[in-house]
């Protein structure tokens, strides 16, 4: 235990000497993120995605399966209040809910049951293609939550998956946007994506 708190600090020591006060000073200002992310609570959830300015720029939301339900208040908040215009929801390689939720989880505590309930993916179901599933539905999710903001076009939903397994041939450890407001051909997402067309809704003709 000792070491685990040692490592933490020691982190935020170099994480301190890396920034300049005025950068750490703007970090403790009003939050005026440009993002809200929901990444999964495993260690693979977030890596590589904060870097250099991304600390002030992204409302980062953590659960177990980087759900819209588990955490439907702070993801409100992160739209609704502070206004960010990208909703994105990420997930990872191995992510250990998904596993659990496409197998028998009777054994686990009431609180995490309930949790995986909400993750809807079909039982048996390999651990990547169970989180391509995850991500779409919480999209889904999230354009029908905030419909008032997609439809205004105030607000673009987004999935994206970190494949430490390079399963989808883009290069290992890539952050891969699989989803782009319910569109997940990733032929259609690679033209939006080189467009900066995040706005684009195709269920809507847009």
């Amino acid at each position: 235990m000792k070491s685990v708190v040692g490592s933490i600090l020691k982190a935020n020591s170099a994480y301190i000497a890396k920034h300049s006060p005025g950068y750490l000073a703007r970090l403790g200002g009003r939050a005026a993120p440009k993002a809200t992310v929901v990444t999964c609570s495993s260690p693979g959830g977030s890596v590589g995605m904060l870097g250099g300015d991304a600390d002030a720029d992204l409302f980062v939301i953590s659960n177990l399966g980087n759900q819209l339900a588990s955490s439907e208040g702070s993801v409100e908040y992160g739209v609704r209040d502070l206004r960010t215009p990208l909703l994105m929801f990420v997930s990872h390689t191995g992510c250990g809910a998904i596993k659990a939720a496409a197998g028998d989880y009777s054994n686990l505590g009431p609180a995490v049951q309930k949790e995986l309930d909400n993750i809807e993916i079909p039982k048996g179901i390999d651990a990547t293609n169970g989180a391509l599933i995850n991500i779409n539905n919480q999209v889904e999710g999230a354009i029908l939550k905030f419909s008032g903001e997609v439809e205004a076009g105030r607000l673009a939903v987004l999935g994206g998956y970190y494949d430490f397994n390079n399963d989808l041939k883009q290069g290992r450890g890539k952050l891969v946007i699989t989803n782009i407001n319910g569109e997940t051909d990733p032929a259609r997402i690679r033209e939006l994506t080189r467009g900066g067309r995040y706005f684009h809704y195709g269920f809507m003709g847009r």
